[in-house]
């Protein structure tokens, strides 16, 4: 048998190996749809400079206050941001630093 064919085969198995399972797969593919959205991704880029409240993110991209809780609470379900109360006012903040390094490897990747 040819070298290369043998090598070929090799490299496949070695691949579906590694394949993470299809659920693994799923729930990736549904976080990156998360991010495929106008409005999250500039409320990520707010975030990524510190925690604020709705009022605050609402004035900054200039929407209002019910458009941004619609979308907080998508990003929330998504684990991609967690909520702080202090009294009657609720802090939104990014999960942690891998939601940055995604959001930061993007525009980097658009930039190039």
């Amino acid at each position: 048998m040819d070298k290369n064919i043998e090598n070929i085969g090799n490299i496949e198995e070695r691949i579906l190996r590694l394949m993470p399972d299809e659920n693994t797969l799923y729930e990736a593919a549904e976080l990156l749809k998360v991010f495929g959205n106008f409005t999250r991704i500039r409320i990520i880029f707010v975030l990524c400079r510190g925690e604020m409240c709705v009022c605050d993110i609402a004035n900054m991209l200039d929407m209002t206050q019910s458009a941004i809780s619609h979308q907080l609470r998508v990003l929330k379900q998504a684990r991609l941001v967690r909520t702080r109360r202090d009294g009657k006012t609720i802090f939104y903040s990014l999960c942690d630093n891998h939601v940055k390094t995604i959001f930061y490897q993007a525009i980097e990747h658009t930039m190039e």
